[in-house]
């Protein structure tokens, strides 16, 4: 009997010495999940600065870009806009095509070869190259006609300015090669139409051509995803 009385009494103490030990156990592991999402916690941080810092390097080139394109092209005898928000440069299609046509007019010739020299030095010779994803050659219709019908006009009258500028008639064929990297050709039909300043919609400044920049957004979203951990 007295044995008996000692197994239980032993049992219970060995019961007792397990349970404190199972809470000190569960209190470690408890522990390191909290150390554990301190550092994650504290790298995310890191992470999200870097993030930061990224992103205003970016936007401070696109600021740096605008304002020098500003600067090149301000009282440009070019008769030559620049979108203060994007860069975009903006000038009439009357400047290089007669009105319908798709074929350059003769003097569309002597601007391109004093614009597009002077707007690739901004892009592609100021530490701005590395940036630059795609330059792309955009153009514009009004709303006479249909919209197939202008999405065409629009298309080939970019086209024509892109193949001239890659021709051997161009005469700067030393930045031919630079160009093909990054050039894009776009017709927007008459879908981006312009105001005049009254706010009234105008067909003259709607017909257009625009020559445009994209900064590397894919590289720049791969790393903000890479920073913050994503897949």
């Amino acid at each position: 009997m007295i044995n008996k009385y000692q197994r239980l009494f032993k049992g219970e103490q060995e019961e007792g010495h397990f349970w404190p030990s199972f809470t000190d156990l569960l209190s470690a592991v408890l522990l390191c999940f909290v150390l554990i999402f301190i550092i994650m916690m504290v790298i995310k941080s890191f992470q999200i600065e870097e993030m930061k810092r990224t992103i205003d390097q970016i936007m401070g080139v696109r600021v740096n870009l605008v304002e020098d394109l500003k600067e090149e092209f301000s009282g440009s005898e070019l008769g030559i806009e620049v979108d203060e928000k994007t860069g975009a440069i903006i000038f009439s299609s009357d400047v290089l095509f007669d009105f319908d046509a798709t074929e350059l007019k003769p003097e569309a010739f002597v601007f391109l070869d004093e614009f597009v020299p002077a707007y690739l030095d901004v892009l592609l010779e100021k530490g701005y190259e590395s940036y630059i994803s795609e330059i792309i050659i955009e153009g514009h219709a009004d709303r006479n006609g249909g919209y197939l019908y202008n999405l065409n006009l629009s298309q080939e009258r970019a086209f024509s300015v892109a193949e001239y500028i890659l021709s051997e008639d161009f005469p700067y064929r030393n930045i031919q090669g630079a160009v093909k990297e990054k050039l894009t050709v776009n017709g927007k039909s008459y879908t981006d139409g312009r105001e005049d300043k009254e706010g009234n919609y105008s067909a003259q400044d709607s017909r257009r051509v625009e020559f445009k920049f994209r900064l590397k957004d894919e590289e720049i979203l791969d790393k903000t995803r890479e920073l913050l951990g994503g897949a």
